[in-house]
């Protein structure tokens, strides 16, 4: 399976301790140069995905699209989504909602966050996906309504 992931959903991961789901559910993980450059800018996130012989960094060979879509949305995302492209992934990882509309716009399969963890509490990798959101939500800032948190709970059985 190829799967191209954006920023954001990688630092959320590294924060609670769980990037390793992203290996785990999908093997190898592409990131384009930009993303691993945002990644980078923290030490602690540079020395982990140095450290994952499965985060594989790609560069864009479009820049034209990419610069067409940095109209509109950031570094990051524009050069996931053309590398999505590009590569014909089976998935972009991507949680912004501009970058989202405009993959999903581009026929690209998304997945997000909250996705990968639903993902990895139905295959089994985490046991409870309750305390993973609270901390996303309490400590890390990740906004979710009431209405989608109770329902994702639902919809793995918490």
């Amino acid at each position: 399976m190829l799967v191209i992931s954006d920023t954001s959903t990688v630092t959320n991961l590294i924060q609670i301790g769980k990037l390793d789901l992203l290996e785990k559910l999908f093997g190898e993980v592409l990131i384009p140069q930009k993303v691993y450059e945002e990644l980078s800018d923290y030490e602690n996130q540079k020395v982990q995905l140095d450290s994952c012989d499965w985060i594989l960094v790609k560069t864009v060979s479009d820049r034209r699209a990419v610069a067409e879509l940095r109209e509109i949305l950031d570094a990051g995302e524009a050069e996931a989504i053309i590398l999505a492209q590009e590569s014909k992934a089976d998935f972009l990882i991507i949680d912004e909602r501009k970058g989202r509309k405009v993959a999903e716009e581009r026929g690209l399969r998304i997945v997000g966050l909250l996705g990968v963890l639903t993902r990895a509490k139905k295959a089994g990798h985490i046991s409870r996906l309750k305390p993973l959101l609270d901390i996303l939500i309490e400590d890390i800032g990740f906004r979710i309504s009431r209405n989608l948190y109770d329902r994702i709970l639902r919809n793995v059985g918490e």
